[in-house]
């Protein structure tokens, strides 16, 4: 048995100041403190002769016992030192489950006299714990050697009857017991556990029964998907990078989403309100949601302490903890409200130590610290009532999925005549294709402020996209289509020249699944109005195309020859703004993938050194392109984009020379519109010793 060295247990308490309301408390907090102090110390000095004993034992117990992943400080000094070269060279692919930090990490049992069990003497590695419903076992995530990857096991709660789950296809994570799941059709309710899996360049969340039988993916959305916690009502609540985008900036973000636990029904959780990074949520037995959020990748992820309520995730976000409280790490629940969380200072000159926080009052108390070791991911040995079953449509028999919309007309717009019914014509449906190239940003990546985000997309890839089809929006804003299952999916409104108004992020539809929103980017809490839409009233409309059949639209494909025909000759002189060539050139961009690139492709992309913003293009976005512009005579730009005018713009080309036809318009918006890639999806063409194959049909 280990006897851990103890700084402080039970007897350090700490009142960290809350940022709403604009207060700051700390200096009321601290008199507070020290008039506190001042008395108990005068109580202390008169008592301590007769009642020594019990002054030094008070607090020398834990109601109960505790589970808790111990990250040894030496492997952590190994990797904090690795070269900032090298961990540039990570991806956020790694970041989600911070595979490096967890070797040679362990499980402990921390029991109530405060005596310390070592559970995991036979693994290399194990972390991640999850204590059964009625207390009696716990899922974890752990490898027997180093070469292993990381794999589901189960044991008793003292460590004996271990069984592994998965089996080592690819690297699994952060398990957690589901609640019963069944079917119309299925006898009885069955058990499942879910977990993440670092597989095709994304880690996903999976499902499968207790004896690792019928593993399924559950999400599809192009990202990576973390941290899942078990709601009341059954459901999955999770973390999400988003992409960079235009309008998420350099580095993405993270945020929290919800899922059913087959896989359907996947919306957002939270708002945009605290800060980019949103992760490792949990629940409290009162209602309150809490989660870790950062505005930068920290090596261990942690940060500070935010909260919404589970009645109102999207309107009720208060900021708990500020930089100054130090940084905190994996939130778990407790019978009483209150939560455990691990906390280190944010100059990073201690470890993780685990505490005790009440949300509403910010008192923080210390309940175990090993000073060899980051204690994190505690969790209470204590039954749980088991949250509510879930059924499911999902069948694998059906190779797709529907989704329909009530009203595209219902936004989050602050002034609703900004989009007048009439406005969008038409709808854009998107399949997105996974590479392992979409997520490039180093682990501890911090955005220079020097760098547009047209500058990072341009050297960073957005994903590769290809069309499912476009269909006319109803007169009452509906529409209800049929699409591939499981398939990452994005929809964009157009207006009458083709360009995106909105576009949402990529979703999906599980097998058979009958998914509904109902409107573009509307308020999640609001209650639409109990009205049969028109478009329901139809059978879906098939987007089911055959892949080798789904169009793409690239640069070197389909606006290069636009370009040579219509442009160069009157933009191949050093006299125009943008100059154009059909040169072939190693691009400074893309040197390191050895891929080939135009100096016509790199002009359209260049950035405006003063703003930052593209000055002829802005990747995902058309109508706020100055190129498009330029070929409609307008600015295209919307009332609620900043770039909205009604300044006259020179048409291009002029009237005496060859006007562009409607199709070749339609081809910069898509082009634009779908991210402005130099190769949508590698395929065939004539520039010397690039690679050729079939166009990526059949993806």
């Amino acid at each position: 048995m280990y006897f851990p060295s103890i700084k402080t247990i039970g007897s350090k308490v700490k009142k960290i100041s809350f940022g709403h309301n604009g207060y700051n408390r700390k200096c009321f907090t601290f008199l507070q403190f020290l008039c506190v102090a001042l008395g108990l110390s005068i109580i202390v000095s008169s008592v301590a002769a007769k009642n020594s004993k019990s002054a030094s034992t008070a607090h020398n117990r834990l109601d109960n016992a505790i589970i808790v992943t111990q990250l040894p400080l030496n492997g952590l000094k190994q990797y904090q030192q690795i070269s900032t070269t090298k961990r540039q060279q990570e991806s956020l692919v790694n970041w989600p489950l911070r595979l490096d930090i967890y070797e040679g990490a362990r499980l402990v049992k921390v029991n109530p006299d405060l005596s310390v069990e070592i559970l995991s003497n036979d693994f290399h590695s194990a972390c991640d714990p999850e204590i059964s419903f009625d207390a009696s076992r716990i899922l974890f995530a752990g490898k027997k050697t180093n070469a292993d990857n990381w794999n589901i096991f189960e044991m008793g709660i003292n460590g004996s009857d271990l069984r592994q789950i998965t089996n080592g296809q690819f690297s699994c994570r952060s398990p957690g017991y589901q609640s019963t799941l069944y079917t119309i059709v299925s006898p009885k309710p069955w058990q499942q556990l879910t977990f993440v899996g670092l597989d095709d360049g994304f880690t996903n969340l999976y499902s499968c029964k207790l004896d690792g039988s019928e593993v399924r993916r559950l999400t599809y959305n192009l990202s990576n998907n973390m941290d899942p916690f078990l709601m009341y009502d059954g459901r999955l609540l999770f973390a999400s990078l988003q992409q960079s985008s235009l309008y998420r900036g350099i580095i993405g973000s993270i945020s929290l989403f919800g899922i059913g636990i087959d896989g359907t029904d996947y919306a957002a959780f939270s708002s945009k309100e605290g800060k980019r990074m949103k992760h490792m949520p949990c629940i409290t037995t009162k209602g309150l949601v809490i989660f870790i959020e950062s505005d930068r990748l920290r090596w261990d992820g942690a940060g500070n302490i935010g909260s919404v309520s589970i009645r109102r995730p999207l309107h009720s976000y208060r900021q708990i903890t500020q930089e100054s409280d130090g940084f905190f790490h994996s939130p778990s629940s407790l019978p009483d409200g209150k939560i455990f969380i691990s906390r280190r200072s944010s100059n990073d000159r201690d470890t993780h130590g685990v505490y005790s926080l009440e949300p509403s009052t910010g008192q923080l108390e210390l309940i175990f610290d090993s000073p060899d070791y980051h204690d994190i991911q505690t969790k209470v040995v204590c039954p749980r009532p088991e949250p509510d079953g879930r059924s499911s449509v999902v069948t694998e028999k059906d190779p797709n999925g529907k989704l329909y919309c009530m009203d595209v007309y219902l936004s989050d717009f602050d002034k609703p005549e900004w989009m007048p019914s009439g406005t969008v014509k038409r709808l854009r449906v998107l399949e997105g294709i996974s590479t392992n190239d979409n997520h490039n940003i180093p682990s501890d990546y911090t955005p220079d402020s020097s760098e547009s985000i047209e500058s990072y997309l341009h050297k960073n890839s957005p994903p590769q996209q290809r069309i499912l089809g476009e269909i006319d929006i109803a007169e009452d804003g509906s529409f209800n289509i049929e699409i591939p299952a499981n398939t990452p999916i994005k929809l964009q409104t157009l207006d009458a020249d083709g360009m995106a108004l909105r576009s949402c992020d990529w979703i999906w539809a599980r097998n058979h699944e009958p998914r509904g929103c109902i409107g573009c980017h509307e308020d999640g809490e609001l209650t639409p109005e109990n009205v049969l839409v028109k478009a329901v009233t139809n059978p879906s409309i098939k987007l089911t195309l055959p892949a080798k059949r789904r169009r793409t639209v690239d640069f070197r494909r389909d606006v290069m020859p636009i370009i040579e025909k219509k442009c160069i000759q009157c933009h191949d002189q050093s006299n125009t703004s943008l100059v154009l060539t059909t040169k072939i050139l190693f691009s400074s961009f893309y040197s390191e993938k050895k891929t080939f690139s135009q100096m016509c492709y790199d002009s359209f992309l260049a950035v405006d050194i003063q703003t930052g913003d593209g000055k002829y293009i802005h990747p995902g976005s058309a109508r706020i392109s100055p190129l498009m512009w330029h070929i409609f005579g307008r600015n295209t730009s919307r009332p609620w984009d900043k770039t909205f005018s009604e300044q006259k713009v020179t048409q291009m080309p002029p009237e005496d020379k060859q006007a562009l036809t409607e199709d070749e318009k339609r081809i910069f918006i898509e082009w634009i519109d779908m991210g402005a890639l130099w190769d949508g999806i590698p395929g065939p063409d004539k520039l010397p010793k690039y690679p050729q194959n079939d166009g990526g049909g059949g993806k």
